[in-house]
């Protein structure tokens, strides 16, 4: 049986002008329900192009990428909206959450454009803001949240509309230490309490405790720097 999360000899090569720009070359990666990946390696080493790619963000120029066995990378544009909707939840570093929206209504946000009806939005809202440690923060604004609560935010509203994979980019690098390791530990949690497909991407040191895959790109290359990690539990 195939693992769920599958990148197939995936290339992205840019040509600018008389120059080709290789971002990333010839990667093949797996990983299944309830595991952790991360993608570690220095800025500039394609680590976020990777996870565009991986997302269905950006086509390969090259590879495949695959879902429970069945090739998704070469699918019509007009149908790859619907695919990111129900299949992937993103976590950006810069958080991306609507200003003028609380904290519960940034994360109904999803559901609302998935047409779930109010009620229930809300109350799954509701309900994975206590998942993070934010149910008194519900009716804040962002402004008035610190950066690892505004991170909590967007992790919940990653899982609002129940995808079975998150993609993080660099999901701690606004964040200090204490606070970006409680971030990983939500996802990796997450991982295993629901059985989620976690991949992040992150050049901080930190992340490779809480990953049970640990792969390194450098220069668009990716290499096993281990598959079983001291990963906590």
């Amino acid at each position: 049986m195939s693992p769920y999360l599958e990148a197939r000899s995936v290339s992205k090569i840019y040509q600018q002008g008389a120059v080709t720009v290789r971002a990333v070359e010839e990667v093949s990666f797996a990983v299944d329900h309830g595991e952790v990946a991360l993608i570690a390696g220095p800025s500039g080493s394609g680590k976020s192009t990777l996870l565009s790619m991986v997302g269905c963000i950006l086509r390969p120029s090259s590879g495949t990428i695959c879902l429970d066995g069945s090739p998704v990378s070469d699918q019509k544009e007009s149908d790859l909206p619907a695919l990111r909707s129900s299949t992937f939840g993103f976590i950006f570093q810069s958080f991306n959450l609507f200003p003028f929206l609380t904290a519960l209504e940034n994360v109904e946000l999803a559901m609302r454009l998935q047409g779930v009806p109010a009620k229930p939005r809300r109350s799954r809202a509701l309900e994975l803001l206590k998942s993070c440690g934010l149910a008194e923060r519900a009716t804040f604004h962002p402004s008035y949240l610190s950066g690892g609560e505004k991170q909590r935010v967007a992790l919940a509203r990653a899982l609002a509309g129940d995808p079975m994979i998150l993609l993080a980019d660099e999901p701690t690098a606004n964040l200090d230490s204490v606070v970006g390791e409680e971030v990983f530990g939500l996802l990796r949690r997450f991982a295993k309490d629901l059985r989620k497909v976690v991949v992040m991407v992150s050049h901080d040191p930190r992340a490779q405790r809480f990953a049970d895959r640990v792969f390194n790109l450098t220069d668009g290359r990716l290499a096993p720097l281990s598959s079983e990690p001291n990963a906590v539990v």
